[in-house]
C-alpha cells in the first residue's frame, strides 16, 4: 500500500505544516519506504514464538528484609545548616 501525494498533502494541512511540493514529495517517498519496511516485517514467520511483554528479560532482585541500625540523630544533624531541639530547621515557605 503506497501513500499518494494527495494524502501527504492532506496530512500536512491537518498538521498545519507549510511545505513546498518538493518537501511533500520527499515525505511521500520516506513514508512509502517506511511502509515497505513494515510489509517486510509482516512477511516474517513468527509461528511458535511466544510474545514477550518486554524486549529484555526481567527478573526481580529481592533482598532480605532485615532491620538494621540507622543513623543516630546527632550524626544526621551534624551537617545541617541549622537545627534546634534535635530537628532540622528549614526556611518558611508558607506565609500567613
Amino acid at each position: 500500500m503506497a501513500i499518494s501525494f494527495d494524502e501527504v498533502q492532506h496530512v500536512a494541512r491537518l498538521a498545519r505544516l507549510e511545505l513546498s511540493n518538493s518537501e511533500l514529495l520527499i515525505f511521500q517517498s520516506e513514508l512509502n519506504a517506511l511502509l515497505g519496511h513494515f510489509s517486510d516485517l509482516n512477511e516474517i514467520d513468527v509461528t511458535g514464538i511466544l510474545p514477550k511483554p518486554h524486549a529484555v528479560s526481567m527478573h526481580n532482585v529481592w533482598a532480605d528484609d532485615i532491620a538494621e541500625v540507622g543513623l543516630t540523630r546527632e550524626y544526621a544533624l551534624r551537617n545541617a545548616p541549622r537545627s534546634r531541639a534535635g530537628l532540622f530547621v528549614v526556611p518558611t515557605i508558607i506565609e500567613e
